[in-house]
């Protein structure tokens, strides 16, 4: 997981900071609303050429562990 995890980079000066793929200006939100548009992984490969299969993998990866945290309420 730490692995796929690598390719997810951030870079204040790309994207407002958002969470991309590679450096590229392909953000992890953008690959997520097209899996939740629907698209198979292969159509997004499709879709977005420079990806590679891993990249999907890593940003599916990058949203379950931000959304794994613990919560506090007060």
């Amino acid at each position: 997981m730490t692995k796929l995890l690598e390719r997810i980079t951030v870079n204040p000066k790309q994207c407002g900071g958002r969470p991309c793929i590679r450096g590229m200006r392909i953000r992890v939100s953008d690959v997520l609303d097209l899996f939740a548009a629907g698209l198979s992984a292969e159509q997004i490969l499709e879709e977005l050429p420079d990806l590679e299969m891993e990249d999907l993998r890593a940003a599916l990866a990058y949203a379950a562990r931000k959304l794994n945290h613990p919560v506090l309420s007060a």
